[in-house]
């Protein structure tokens, strides 16, 4: 018996973390089959990390989330938004990129 924590031990999940996460898995796999794919990403977006907005602003596949992604970034992401405003000057993006920009510098 040890009287530690090994390290090298991988931590184990708490079995309602685990059913929890199952559950929200397939929540999302019904959504994405059964409700416009569009939608289910917005509502996504709405709780999702600041890399994943980056990500999304950067490269989303539907002009609506990457308008909405680019709306939510905040200071710390600057730099996403400069690469945008830089990248797509006279682009809508680019455009809403710079607006972003602009808010966010007052």
């Amino acid at each position: 018996m040890a009287c530690c924590d090994d390290p090298t031990e991988l931590p184990r999940m708490d079995r309602r973390e685990l059913i929890r996460l199952q559950e929200q898995y397939g929540d999302l796999v019904r959504d994405l089959f059964t409700e416009d794919p569009e939608k289910v990403i917005l509502k996504l977006l709405n709780n999702s990390s600041a890399y994943l907005t980056e990500l999304a602003a950067l490269r989303a596949h539907h002009p609506s989330v990457r308008m909405k992604a680019i709306d939510l970034l905040e200071k710390p992401s600057l730099s996403v938004l400069r690469q945008i405003a830089q990248k797509e000057p006279a682009s809508a993006f680019g455009l809403a990129a710079q607006a972003r920009l602009d808010a966010l510098a007052r």
